[in-house]
């Protein structure tokens, strides 16, 4: 067994899907299919059951996926170590990002950053979108960890990932049980959004003017928990990233698909501005992100659309 079959083996426990899997891990569908299937034969059993719709662990995946995960988190404490003790590193590390990005972990990399370079104080700033972006044109943050493409400028931009927006209600409104909808039919619908700093808003506000939908936005957080809670209370419903949905706070709320003419999409990139690069730490914690295995935020849960549906990459022949 190889550390690399063992990313693979948590990625599509965790994602269920191969595309997405694939994606996270940096290799493509095809490839990671073989190297499951390469360990599968090492193993003498199935670790996965693949249907026309979902990958799901079998019993004997269920019992080597925490193996796997300790594996992998040895081996990043190894790394760290060899590199907390060859590299000296100090100084301060600014770094801001808007809360639930879904796509990485930001808590999970900052400790790990902390662990290699302990030496390094650590500045960090939670925001709007929007707010880090002008944080690091003003120079007060070196990174920001966003959810916009706009209003970038000059500054430099790395996508960390996509994520399609649904509509989140409450189980008894008519939008969750008709488990599909027209843009029409959100005219006249009380919204609950977030505040116009953060990424998602200016996406949801341009997606439902393109489409002519005329919606009411009662309430405006600050605060995906927060949102979370006036949707299950029945005071209005919402445009999320789809992890959002998945999250244990939204269990009771229907994630309901979006009509695919005029869907927008969710990305997430990481921002810098101009930093002196001999003295910043700056440039270890983006080496990071080639590395980020362990600090890709954990699957919140299966939110998924009926279509498209999704396959493995196989070869010539049926599923196996």
């Amino acid at each position: 067994m190889e550390l690399r079959q063992m990313e693979y083996l948590v990625a599509l426990a965790d994602e269920r899907q191969f595309t997405r899997a694939a994606a996270l891990t940096g290799v493509s569908q095809s490839g990671l299919s073989a190297a499951i299937r390469s360990l599968e034969d090492e193993l003498g059993t199935s670790l996965f059951t693949r249907t026309t719709r979902r990958v799901e662990p079998t019993d004997a995946g269920l019992s080597l996926l925490p193996f796997a995960r300790t594996m992998l988190a040895q081996a990043t404490a190894a790394r760290d170590a060899v590199v907390q003790a060859t590299r000296e590193l100090s100084g301060t590390l600014r770094v801001g990002s808007e809360q639930c990005l879904g796509v990485l972990d930001v808590p999970a990399l900052l400790e790990r950053f902390h662990r290699r370079f302990p030496q390094v104080e650590i500045h960090f700033t939670q925001a709007g979108s929007h707010d880090l972006l002008a944080q690091v044109r003003e120079g007060d943050l070196d990174v920001a960890f966003v959810a916009t493409t706009d209003h970038l400028g000059a500054l430099s931009q790395r996508v960390l990932g996509t994520e399609p927006l649904v509509l989140l209600c409450p189980p008894e409104h008519p939008l969750a049980s008709a488990g599909r909808f027209e843009w029409a039919d959100l005219t006249g619908e009380d919204f609950i959004d977030f505040h116009d700093s953060w990424g998602a808003r200016p996406v949801t506000d341009a997606t439902c003017d393109a489409q002519g939908v005329r919606r009411r936005v009662r309430f405006t957080v600050n605060d995906v928990h927060t949102l979370i809670d006036l949707v299950d209370r029945g005071l209005g419903i919402a445009l999320v990233p789809r992890h959002v949905a998945g999250k244990p706070q939204a269990a009771r709320l229907v994630p309901v698909p979006l009509p695919a003419e005029g869907a927008p999409t969710w990305v997430v990139s990481v921002v810098t501005g101009t930093w002196d690069r001999v003295a910043s730490p700056a440039p270890q914690l983006l080496e990071l992100l080639d590395d980020a295995g362990p600090c890709r935020a954990p699957a919140a849960g299966a939110v998924e659309a009926p279509e498209p549906v999704e396959v493995e990459e196989v070869g010539a022949g049926a599923l196996g």
